[in-house]
C-alpha cells in the first residue's frame, strides 16, 4: 500500500469535482474535508465515486451552493431531518454522488440505533466513525487543500491489515450494534484481521444485535456472503456470537457429536467449504448469471440446514441425516422471512435448490439413466445449472477415489442433461395433454384426481413409456381415468 504525501494526496485529488467544492467552501468561509470509505478507498487503490464531505458548519448549505454552479446537469437532494443532502451528476463521463453533511457529535440512549446530535467539529465527527480506517479526512479548503487529518492512526491500520475503533470498542457497538456487522463486513471484503481488543468487544456486545432491524442485517449478510470469500466472515459472525442470534439454524450446525468411535463431520464448516467452491465456481463459469449469484451462494450455506433437526443416530449404519434436505427446504421461509430476504422467486430458488441438492448425487451415485435424468431436468426447471454447480461443490471428500468417482458420475449427467436440451426438453417432457384438458374431458374441478392423472401421464414421459404424443397419451389417459371410476361423458 502506498503512503501519500500531503501533495500527493492533492495531486489525486486534483480533479474538477473537487475544485468546485474546495471554491465554495472558501466562498462560504466554511471548512470542508472529503472523509470515510473515499479516503480510504484511496490508499487501497479501489475505485469509488461515492464521496462523503464533511463541513464545519452546514453541509446542506454548502450542497445547494455546489448545484447552484454545476446547474441543470445536478440533481439535489435535501434530508433537512438529518441535516444532509447529496448531489448527483455527470462530469466527463464519470457518475458521481456527493454526500454533505455538517460536522457533528453523537450520543446514544440504551434501547435505540438513532442518535441525538448536535453540530460538533472535525474532532468530534470522526470520534463517531466506526472504524479507523473509516476515519480519516482530507482537506479541500484551498490553502490546506490534500491534507491528511488522521488522528487515530488509521493509515498503519490500512498498511496492517487492522479493523479496529477509534474509541473504546465497547461504547462504539453500544451506541450502534450494525457496527459489529459492518466490523465483519469490512474484514470478509478487505481480508483484514479484527484487532484483538475488538473482536473481544464485539464478542461481548454481541446481544445488541437484537435492536437492529432485519433489514439493516440483511444488507451487511448480503455484502459479506458476496465477498470474494465469504466464509471468513461467516466464521467471524460464528465465533462472535452473533451468528447464534442472526442465523441460529446455521449456528447450529457447528457441532460433532461421536458415538462407539463414529463420528459426523461438522456441518458447519462443511457448508463453508461448499460455499466457497460454489464462488470458485462462479468466477470460472459464464453459464451462471449475475442475477442468481447471492441467491445460489445462500442455498450453498443453507443446503444442509436440516441435517440438525434430521439427525438420528442407528447403531447398524452410524449417524444419518434422513430426509434433512426436505427438512432443510421447509426452513428456508422462515429463515428469508425473519432476515427480511425478499420471499418471492428468490427465496423459492433457494427453496427448490435446497430441497433437491441430494438428487444428482443419488443419480450419480448409481447408473445414471435417462428416465433419472429427465425427472431432474423436470423437477429443476432452468435452474438445473444451477444445482448441478451446487452439487459438485457438494462433494468435500477427502476420499479423493470417492471424490472423483462423484465427479466422474456428474459429468456424465451433464452430458445427458446437454444431450437433451438439444432436443428441446421441455418440449419432450412437458405432456401435451395437460391438467385443463383433463378438467374440461371428465368434468371436474381441480381435485386430487386431476393431479393423478397429470402425475401419471408426467411419469409416463419422463420413463419413456410412450412418445409425447396426443394419441398414445389419451390412450393411457382413458384406461387410468377407467380404473379410477371416471367417465368423459
Amino acid at each position: 500500500m502506498k503512503l501519500y504525501s500531503d501533495a500527493a494526496l492533492a495531486q489525486i485529488l486534483d480533479q474538477e469535482i473537487f475544485r468546485q467544492i474546495s471554491h465554495v467552501a472558501d466562498t462560504m468561509g466554511v471548512e470542508c474535508y472529503v472523509v470515510g470509505g473515499y479516503v480510504r478507498d484511496i490508499f487501497l487503490e479501489r475505485p469509488s465515486n461515492d464521496i462523503d464531505v464533511v463541513v464545519v458548519g452546514s453541509g446542506i448549505a454548502v450542497a445547494e451552493e455546489l448545484k447552484r454552479q454545476l446547474g441543470k446537469k445536478a440533481h439535489l437532494s435535501v434530508f433537512r431531518n438529518f441535516g444532509t443532502a447529496q448531489v448527483k451528476f455527470r462530469q466527463k463521463g464519470k457518475e458521481y454522488e456527493v454526500e454533505f453533511v455538517g460536522a457533528r457529535k453523537e450520543s446514544y440512549s440504551h434501547d435505540s440505533r438513532k442518535p441525538i446530535v448536535e453540530n460538533g467539529t472535525l474532532e468530534d465527527d470522526q470520534n463517531r466513525r466506526d472504524f479507523t480506517i473509516n476515519a480519516m479526512a482530507i482537506c479541500l479548503n484551498s490553502k490546506r487543500f490534500g491534507e491528511l487529518v488522521d488522528p487515530f492512526n488509521g493509515i498503519a491500520d490500512l498498511e496492517d491489515g487492522i479493523i479496529a475503533t477509534p474509541l473504546d470498542p465497547e461504547i462504539t457497538f453500544s451506541d450502534d450494534p450494525l457496527r459489529m456487522m459492518r466490523c465483519i463486513r469490512f474484514a470478509t471484503q478487505l481480508n483484514f484481521r479484527i484487532e484483538e481488543e475488538t473482536f473481544e468487544a464485539l464478542t461481548r456486545m454481541a446481544n445488541r444485535i437484537k435492536i437492529v432491524s432485519g433489514e439493516r442485517i440483511e444488507v451487511e449478510l448480503n455484502k459479506i456472503m458476496m465477498a470474494p470469500h465469504p466464509s471468513i466472515g461467516l466464521e467471524l459472525l460464528q465465533r462472535s456470537g452473533l451468528m447464534q442470534i442472526i442465523l441460529p439454524e446455521v449456528a447450529a450446525l457447528d457441532i460433532v457429536e461421536k458415538r462407539d468411535n463414529r463420528a459426523h463431520k461438522n456441518n458447519f464448516y462443511h457448508s463453508l467449504e461448499v460455499l466457497e467452491n460454489v464462488v470458485a465456481a462462479q468466477s470460472a463459469s459464464d453459464l451462471i448469471p449475475l442475477t442468481s449469484h447471492l441467491y445460489l451462494r445462500w442455498a450453498a450455506l443453507l443446503h444442509d440446514v436440516g441435517k440438525t433437526k434430521s439427525k438420528r443416530w442407528e447403531p447398524a449404519v452410524g449417524w444419518t441425516f434422513h430426509n434433512h434436505n426436505l427438512i432443510g427446504a421447509k426452513m428456508v421461509p422462515q429463515i428469508f422471512r425473519r432476515l427480511k430476504l425478499p420471499l418471492g422467486v428468490e427465496m423459492k430458488y433457494v427453496q427448490k435448490l435446497v430441497d433437491l441438492h441430494m438428487r444428482p448425487q443419488v443419480i450419480a451415485d448409481s447408473e445414471v439413466t435417462d428416465s433419472a435424468v429427465r425427472r431432474l431436468i423436470s423437477d429443476a426447471g432452468d435452474d438445473i445449472d444451477d444445482l448441478m454447480t451446487l452439487c459438485e461443490a457438494d462433494i468435500t471428500s477427502k476420499n479423493e477415489v470417492k471424490k472423483k468417482i462423484f465427479l466422474e458420475n456428474f459429468r456424465v449427467v451433464r452430458e445427458k442433461l446437454a444431450d437433451l436440451k438439444e432436443k428441446d426438453y421441455k418440449r419432450l417432457l412437458q405432456p401435451v395433454i395437460d391438467g385443463n384438458e383433463i378438467m374440461q374431458l371428465f368434468h371436474l374441478q381441480p381435485s386430487r384426481e386431476v393431479g393423478v392423472l397429470k402425475q401419471y401421464l408426467k411419469d409416463a414421459v419422463l420413463d419413456n413409456k410412450v412418445e409425447n404424443e396426443r394419441e398414445p397419451l389419451m390412450l393411457l389417459l382413458m384406461q387410468k381415468a377407467r380404473e379410477m371410476g371416471l367417465s368423459d361423458q
